[in-house]
Order: structure tokens, then sequence, then C-alpha cells
């Protein structure tokens, strides 16, 4: 994991080579003050040599200055490294997860994956800036200042040193507990961004069922995890602070004493031991570099684990491009041959029963192709495999006699049109949300699919036009205006392939009947399938499929399915009985 994170210096090899330079020079220049302090007690000033005063004085002014300058490369550029790595291991994140296959979605929850890409990455990339910097400062002033204390009294540095492997033993020891903590603590942080980005999306469904105080409820319950894992992680914090602080407290004194015994025995005199002192109060200032080092690197490696778990899942496996297929347009032929599939949980020990089982069908081009049955049965699954959402468990898909899996998915879902039920709006305007359909779009061409999906009209009552923002989710527009700002998407990709999974259901009457007409100009010329609960709008179809658990029940047109008096003659009846 260490190498996978160094990888991400490589870019920024050169600012950060300056940043350890600047660093480099910063802890030098520390390690001069107590060697020109301690001239300045033992010579200069009883000797009264002013002008060696006053030239040292005005080198360590110098000193300082430079220091200064050095200090503000390390503070500024040394983040803008870490700013940048985070920005690389962000970017890279968010490609990935562009890629990754439905089922790591189905499993996962938005609010976790945006904290793992916002939260964790924000310490890493804290860790990526002072982590080097921290541990590269003290181990130069730690053999610095050894060497300087070692040239005044070599005995005092000894047992001056003597203590550090028992902080060293002492750190390793505390270094499971704080890891396991901070780990935990980014568990739950993922969990009550996943709780309130959730509460938030569905505000108004726990307003309308006064869930308010059951909302409340559940976030409490979250919010009271994430406190228990942060008093954990800060336990063991305090724990690890409170033992090294004791230690450097402990080192200070036996200094103190052991330094006043060497100067009361003539070993060392006023001079030496008022330089060893400020050394090792140099010397204080890299282990309290080291534990701060630690306790980043703890936090920021747990949020590097979190990163690379993501990014070690497997992306979807696209097969070699095949120029013959890959831009040449597809006609719409659509035959599945003995397929099955099932949703299968990472979390399932064993296999789920499957929601399609040995489905054998033929939809011929420019054909329309309605399917009903009740919820459950594979409707909806059904029009998840065409566009490869979802990869088949056995059998084949083949679009003009292609296997679907011989295409990339680019191809693939260029070729299709899909409208839902659920329409999803992004945060924009009416124009870019249209412009899904075709990123190039001219103005001329989002009007005319504007115009083909009834919605331009509307738009053009508004005081902003296609500029109009849609709000979150187009949470501005109704039910219908999103719908057929969504066929509008359809019109202006133009794909030979329509996908309508009950794009009208939940929409009223009047809307529907306006939809419709939408739907019907839009299907002219295409292959369509259509899935639908309201009969009335598939009584035109060129093939009715009526599909339940076990599979294909009844096929065939409208009239002829009810002539036959079965599950569909019975669903109609029952629709239309009034």
């Amino acid at each position: 994991m260490i190498r996978n994170f160094v990888k991400f210096y490589k870019p920024h090899i050169k600012l950060f080579a300056i940043d350890m330079f600047c660093a480099f020079v910063v802890a030098l220049c520390d390690l001069f003050y107590p060697v020109i302090a301690k001239n300045i007690i033992n010579d200069y000033v009883p000797n009264q040599n002013i002008r060696l005063f006053i030239i040292w004085a005005v080198v360590l002014f110098a000193i300082y200055i430079i220091k200064a300058f050095l200090n503000f490369v390390v503070q500024y550029w040394g983040h803008i490294v870490g700013v940048r790595m985070q920005a690389d291991m962000r970017q890279e994140l968010f490609a990935h997860l562009q890629k990754l296959p439905f089922s790591f979605f189905d499993e996962n929850q938005t609010g976790t994956v945006m904290s793992r890409m916002v939260n964790d990455l924000f310490e890493v990339s804290e860790l990526a800036h002072h982590g080097p910097e921290n541990l590269f400062l003290s181990l130069i002033i730690l053999v610095g200042s050894f060497i300087m204390l070692a040239q005044i009294n070599l005995g005092l540095t000894c047992i001056t040193f003597l203590i550090l492997p028992f902080m060293i033993i002492f750190a390793f020891k505390s270094r499971k507990q704080m890891t396991d903590a901070f780990t935990a603590t980014r568990v739950e942080t993922a969990a009550i961004n996943a709780n309130i980005e959730t509460a938030i999306a569905g505000i108004r469904v726990s307003r309308a069922y006064t869930a308010d105080e059951y909302e409340s409820r559940k976030f409490s319950k979250a919010n009271e995890k994430l406190k228990s894992a942060r008093y954990s992680a800060y336990k063991a914090m305090g724990i690890f602070n409170s033992g090294m602080g004791l230690f450097m407290d402990m080192l200070y004194l036996i200094i103190l004493v052991a330094g006043g015994l060497f100067f009361f025995y003539g070993r060392i005199n006023a001079g030496e031991f008022a330089a060893y002192l400020l050394y090792i109060t140099m010397f204080l200032k890299p282990v309290n570099k080291l534990v701060a080092f630690y306790e980043q690197f703890q936090e920021g490696m747990s949020g590097f684990k979190r990163f690379s778990e993501i990014m070690a899942m497997e992306e979807e496996v696209e097969p070699e491009k095949d120029g013959n297929t890959e831009n040449a347009p597809l006609k719409g032929h659509i035959r599945f041959d003995k397929v099955s599939f099932s949703y299968q949980n990472s979390d399932a020990k064993e296999g789920i029963p499957p929601v399609i089982s040995n489905l054998t069908l033929d939809i011929p081009q420019g054909r329309t192709l309605a399917l009903v049955g009740p919820s459950g049965s594979g409707k909806t699954t059904l029009c998840h495999l065409i566009p490869r959402f979802y990869d088949v468990d056995s059998g084949t898909i083949t679009i003009d006699g292609i296997d679907i899996t011989e295409m990339t998915r680019t191809s693939l879902r260029k070729n299709i049109g899909i409208v839902a039920q659920d329409v999803f709006l992004f945060n924009g305007t009416i124009k870019e949300n249209i412009l899904y359909g075709k990123l190039n779009a001219t103005d001329e061409e989002i009007v005319e699919a504007a115009k083909k999906a009834n919605i331009h009209d509307y738009i053009m009552t508004l005081e902003d036009g296609y500029d109009t923002q849609v709000g979150d989710r187009g949470i501005k527009l109704s039910g219908g205006q999103k719908q057929r700002i969504s066929i509008a998407r359809i019109f202006l990709k133009n794909p030979p392939i329509l996908i309508l999974d009950e794009a009208t259901s939940a929409l009223d009457n009047a809307t529907e009947m306006l939809i419709q007409k939408s739907l019907e100009e839009l299907g002219k010329g295409r292959t369509a399938i259509i899935v639908a609960h309201r009969l009335s709008t598939i009584k035109n179809a060129d093939e009715i499929i009526v599909l339940t658990s076990e599979g294909v029940e009844e096929r065939g047109t409208h009239d002829q399915l009810i002539k036959t008096g079965g599950i569909y003659s019975g669903l109609y009846q029952y629709q239309f009985k009034e």
C-alpha cells in the first residue's frame, strides 16, 4: 500500500523536492542557533568582543529571515503538493467509479462513497504534505542534534538517548489500537454521511408522513455510533500523546539533573550547559514532529486504505474495440437466447434465485414489444440487460446477430435510448439536461428535440427559457415536465433502439395523453420495448408478452390476447371494468 501511495508523488516530484530541500535548510538553520549561543556566552560576552557579538547577531538575523522565507515555501508549496495529489486521487477515483459495475452502486450508499472521495482523501493529502516533511525534518534534527550534543559531552548524550528505545517500544505497542480506532471512525463517518444524504433527499416524504421524529431517532443512532468511535479514537490518541509527553518530560528532567551534576563536577561549563539545554529543546521538537507524523500516518493511511479498497474493485470488462461494430449504428434486431440472470449479492453465501430463467425472445427490427406482468417478474431487469447494466449468468443477447458482449458498452449504449418512470435530472439548466442526449448538439437541434417532446412551448414561458435552473433532481419542475425533458433527450440522441420503462405510470391521465403522443412519435421506425402497467398505452404494440416468475406466460397482439381470455385479458378487464 505504501508503494501505491508513493506513486502519486511522481507527477509533482520537482515541487516535492523543492519543499524537502527548503525543509532541510530550515533544519540546518535550527542547528546553528545553539552553537552561536554557546560562543556568545563562553567567549564574546565574557571577553567583551563587541565586534564578533554584533557580527554573529547580524548572522542570526539573516538566518532567521532566510528561515522565514523557506518556511513560507514549505507551508504554502508543500500544501500545494498535498492538494494536487488529493485532486489526482479524487480524479482517479471518480474515473474508476464511472467504470464500476452497477452492482457496486446497488450495495454501496451514495453518502458512503462521497465520504471516501472527500473526507478520507483530505486526510490523505495532509499526510502527503506533512508526513514526509515531518519525518525528514525529525531525522535531520535528531541526527544533527546527536552529533552536536556528542561534541559537547558524549557521556551526557548517551544518557539522553538511552530513553529513546523505550519511547519507540511504547509507540509501536499503541499503534494497532490507534489504527483500529481511526478506521472505525472512518466507517462511522461514511455511515452518517449516507444517513444525511438520504434524509435530505427524502425530506418531502418524511414531512408528508410526519416522520421527522423517526428520522431524528435514526440519525441519533448513527450520531451515537460516530461519537462512540470518536471516543475510542481520542482515547487511543490520548494514551499515546500523554505517554509520549511523559517520556519527553522525563527526558528533560534527566538532562536537567544529569547536566547539573556534570556542571557541579566541572565536566561541562556554563556555555556548554546552556547550548546543551537549547539542543535538548530542539531535540524534543523532532520527537513532537514524530508524534504528529505517527498520528497523521494512522489517519492518512486509514483513509488511503479505504480509497485503495474501491480502486481495487474490478471495472466492467470491455472487449477489444472492433472498427466494424464500434462506430457503425445498429439496426435494432434484438434476440434473447436461453438467457438466465440473478442479482448476485457480494455478502450472500449462496446463490439467489434467478429473476429471469432460460428466456428466449426475438424482437425484429422496427417492431414494438410490450412487457406486462406482476412486479418482480423481471420486466425492468430484462430492459437493464440489453444495455449491459448487468451481464447475464448464462445464454446470449444479440443485436443484429452480434453478441452484445463483443461490443464495448459505449458503442452499445450509443444505440439505445431509455425513458424511465423515475426521471433523473441533473442540477443545472434545462438546456444542459437535454444536451445529455447529444453533448455536441447545436441550439437548433435542442429546440427541435424539445418541440418533438411537446415541452418547447412551456420552456418559452419561463423567464430564462432554456437556461432555467431545474434544481436538485429537477425539483422545480412537475413530473410531466421532467418526463418530457427526458423524452427530448432521446429525440436528440435519435437511437435505433428505445426502452420505455413505465414512462407514464406516475403521471395523471391528461399529462399521460400528452406524453403518449410524444412517445408514439419517438417510437416511429425504432425497435421499441415498452414496460407498462397501464394497458391502454400498449394496445397498438406489435406484440405483447406477459411475464411472470415462471417466464413467458402469454404472447400475441392485444386482440389475440383478449380473445384467449388469459392473464392479459383478466388484467385488461380489471383496469377497464367501469
